[in-house]
């Protein structure tokens, strides 16, 4: 069976506490399973991995190239994240980058992503919708 990488970086793993006024309260288990519903009509499974450690991402990556995508939240490492920027530069397979915030509309720090260039897309601002719509987009994309 066929998977999609559901990539996430810092303090994600606390999301439906982490302020929710910004992030929402929906979980990861939330979003997991809102990314399965939309994959499972291609017979793809989600493998979900949440690290706060960037080395721990860089290996997700490494030990998940035979996935047929991935959708990625870098957390703030979109900002500085170099390493991570490299381990996507060799993900052999397309990508969708995704923030629940708009990043634009926050803090001008947050306005830059060093992975965006990489990514086949970028989705921000529209909450954990965000991830069903990079989900679709893999499902009408990859062949």
């Amino acid at each position: 069976m066929s998977s999609v990488l559901l990539l996430n970086g810092p303090n994600l793993g606390i999301l439906g506490r982490r302020e929710p006024e910004i992030y929402g309260t929906d979980t990861l288990d939330d979003i997991e399973r809102a990314v399965g519903e939309e994959i499972t009509g291609r017979g793809w499974r989600v493998v979900a991995e949440q690290h706060d450690c960037e080395g721990a991402l860089i290996r997700a990556i490494q030990d998940n190239y035979d996935t047929v995508g991935a959708i990625v939240n870098p957390g703030a490492l979109m900002i500085a994240g170099w390493s991570l920027r490299d381990a996507l530069a060799n993900y052999p397979r397309p990508f969708v980058e995704v923030h629940l915030s708009n990043v634009w509309a926050r803090e001008s720090f947050r306005h830059d992503s060093v992975i965006a260039p990489l990514a086949s897309g970028v989705i921000v601002g529209l909450g954990s919708l965000g991830y069903r719509l990079a989900a679709r987009a893999l499902v009408a994309t990859v062949r």
